[in-house]
């Protein structure tokens, strides 16, 4: 399933948010969103998935779902929202106690995605027990339990530290290299961007406007070999510079809000 996105806009009141933002995310591409602060990332991101009014434009999803797909389109969070009070086991399976499982598949998908996301081990863990690292998985494993037809990211390794990050972007390209699952990422980190994306999608400050689609041509099973860095480090710096005037100034205008 692809995702097509026309003149799409966005105000909160008398604020324009974004303005005429058109793009397709391509079935089983990762298309990265990145720009200043307030330049309406997530904002877009909360349009595609339904948690915001539609004002402008038009998104469509088009084509059919995955087989086995519970759920067109599920969300990942910074923050794990995990429950305190259940299992690993027990906070993937809740994304799936409102769907019409019998109770084999259930126990079929939680060990499966448990296991995609090296969980296996920690079932029967609680939160608590885990790393903030393995917190994220468990949200993670929660999302593609439901085999989304989109997945919608929202600095989902904002949180972690640099060691942990590099891993859980190792996970991620594994994930997407078995399920081919359509998926639209939001990070202020440039590196996650050059490291995770098919395509780059540059956003203004607000309001929002695409200032640049950035193709990525290394693949990205390949990002993690040595003889690349030179050139995602290249790739990373095109980023900055595109972004980098209208960052400084975003920051400035946090700053004096402050």
């Amino acid at each position: 399933m692809k995702v097509v996105l026309r003149q799409v806009g966005h105000a909160y009141g008398d604020l324009p948010t974004l303005d005429g933002i058109s793009f397709e995310l391509g079935q089983g591409e990762t298309v990265v969103l990145i720009g200043p602060s307030g330049c309406g990332k997530s904002t877009l991101l909360n349009l595609v998935g339904g948690l915001l009014e539609l004002q402008q434009g038009s998104i469509e999803l088009v084509g059919a779902p995955p087989p086995g797909c519970l759920n067109p389109l599920t969300f990942v969070f910074q923050d794990f929202a995990l429950l305190p009070w259940r299992s690993v086991a027990g906070n993937v399976a809740l994304a799936l106690e409102h769907h019409a499982l019998d109770a084999a598949e259930r126990a079929a998908r939680i060990r499966d995605v448990l296991a995609l996301c090296g969980l296996s081990d920690f079932a029967a863990a609680l939160p608590k027990q885990l790393s903030g690292g393995m917190r994220q998985r468990v949200g993670i494993a929660r999302a593609i339990a439901v085999k989304p037809a989109v997945l919608l990211m929202d600095e989902p390794l904002s949180a972690l530290d640099a060691q942990t990050r590099e891993l859980l972007m190792e996970d991620l390209i594994a994930i997407w290299a078995r399920e081919r699952t359509t998926t639209l990422y939001v990070t202020h980190n440039l590196a996650e961007a050059v490291r995770l994306a098919d395509r780059v999608v540059v956003l203004s400050r607000r309001p929002g406007r695409i200032k640049a689609i950035v193709d990525l041509p290394i693949p990205v099973a390949e990002r993690a070999d040595p003889a690349h860095a030179v050139r995602l480090s290249q790739l990373q710096n095109e980023l900055w510079q595109l972004i980098k005037s209208e960052a400084q100034v975003a920051d400035r205008e946090m700053q004096h809000g402050a």
